[in-house]
């Protein structure tokens, strides 16, 4: 069967849905040449600040408002972000959650989840194995099974970002987003195709899934690793966001774990921002010139996390 984005119709549909459970996180202006050198204007959406400290309650909400939930609630497997956004929204409308997470995310995202009311399990290995045990549990409790970045109405709600930014920056010329399993840049890149905004995925080096989908014309398994494994570390991008990608996304580019570091150590330094490696993601393809903007390009990068220690940030 193939699959299709989302449309403009489903994340405008998701929009009304959610607006008033989440936040219209503000845009930054770090300063003209304070990021890269050259006249580019650089702004930064704050979706760092979106309840749980990630983008995901958007897509947590519209796929419960949009859903039947059985007395059982909702089940999901997260590296941390998803789960908490899925145990916030679950509690803000009054349903159990049980969350799969696996043993290599942070134990603040962890604590995190409990501290939200849901029932933690905890699975040796990556998201993949994480996921594995949540299905299997989800054919015997029959809750609703929450995907992170694969699911139509998941996809549309985190597609509600691009809505927001576009009334902030309306004549904004590129949009940098980190890629993990794809449901971020899939969402955004669906409302904005068709128009002359310009979408630029970002991956870590060692969490390249959409760069090794790109390659091989489908999604495919692939290792991962590095700083930015806990909300990047999908082992195999989404069939929504590999269509999207390949039908609106302009380039995917590669980001060090170092370029990675040093872009949460700059938006600490230099915006009092404390970012998750995912979140400083697409913040690292401008310091390590991954992507290069033109000298009068506006470019808008997605800040999108900011579940981490802040000690590693402030050291």
């Amino acid at each position: 069967m193939t699959v299709e984005p989302v449309t403009k119709a489903q994340i405008a549909a998701a929009h009304g849905r959610i607006r008033q459970y989440v936040r219209s996180t503000p845009v930054l202006r770090p300063g003209v040449g304070s990021l890269v050198a050259g006249g580019a204007d650089i702004v930064l959406k704050l979706e760092l600040l979106q309840h749980t400290g990630s983008f995901k309650p958007r897509g947590g909400f519209s796929k419960l408002l949009a859903s039947a939930v059985p007395e059982a609630g909702v089940i999901a497997a997260s590296g941390g972000n998803f789960g908490r956004a899925v145990a916030y929204a679950a509690r803000s409308l009054g349903h159990p959650a049980e969350i799969f997470v696996p043993a290599t995310s942070p134990a603040s995202k962890t604590d995190g989840i409990r501290h939200l009311g849901a029932l933690v399990r905890v699975v040796p290995g990556y998201y993949a194995e994480a996921a594995a045990a949540m299905e299997r549990r989800a054919l015997e409790t029959g809750a609703l099974l929450m995907h992170p970045f694969d699911q139509p109405e998941v996809v549309a709600g985190q597609g509600t970002v691009a809505i927001e930014l576009i009334e902030q920056i309306p004549d904004v010329n590129t949009v940098l987003v980190a890629i993990g399993g794809g449901g971020l840049i899939s969402g955004i890149a669906s409302w904005l195709g068709g128009t002359d905004v310009k979408v630029i995925g970002v991956e870590p080096e060692m969490a390249a899934g959409m760069t090794a989908a790109l390659a091989a014309g489908e999604p495919v398994i692939t290792e991962v690793g590095g700083i930015a494994a806990d909300s990047l570390g999908a082992a195999k991008v989404g069939e929504i966001a590999f269509a999207t990608v390949a039908q609106d996304v302009a380039q995917v580019v590669l980001v060090p774990d170092a370029a990675i570091r040093e872009a949460q150590i700059w938006l600490w330094r230099h915006c009092s921002l404390v970012a998750e490696p995912g979140g400083a993601a697409a913040t690292a393809a401008l310091l390590c010139g991954a992507y290069v903007p033109g000298p009068d390009e506006r470019v808008a990068v997605l800040v999108c996390g900011a579940n981490c220690d802040p000690g590693d940030v402030m050291a």
